[in-house]
């Protein structure tokens, strides 16, 4: 099976939910079905700064979003690499500033099957 680059790209980020699938302060809801694993860098994080990332799958297409993996970056690991994990039905991956200044954030969705 070929292993793709699904998305990537850049923003900088504030305390407004911001969408890496859109590459927006839009949510997704992507129903492209397959093995995902996410790379998330933040450059320059200071002590003060902390920012979460949220996963969000549906169980059932007819269900809502919901958390199903939710971490934080800070100072101490600016560099993340996301298990992989398997989307069918409606997923985004969102990161969020906490804490601390506005940083620019690189990441890299890379689809398996």
């Amino acid at each position: 099976m070929a292993i793709s680059e699904y998305r990537t790209g850049s923003a900088t980020i504030s305390t407004t939910e911001y969408s890496l699938v859109n590459a927006s302060t839009t949510l997704a809801s992507d129903t492209t079905d397959g093995v995902f694993q996410i790379y998330i860098a933040i450059d320059g994080l200071t002590g003060d700064d902390l920012y979460e990332f949220d996963v969000k799958e549906k169980i059932r297409t007819s269900d809502i979003q919901q958390s199903v993996f939710v971490g934080t970056i800070n100072a101490g690991n600016s560099f993340m690499t996301l298990p992989t994990m398997i989307f069918l039905h409606g997923w985004d991956v969102t990161v969020t500033k906490l804490a601390g200044t506005d940083r620019t954030v690189r990441w890299s969705i890379r689809q398996v099957a």
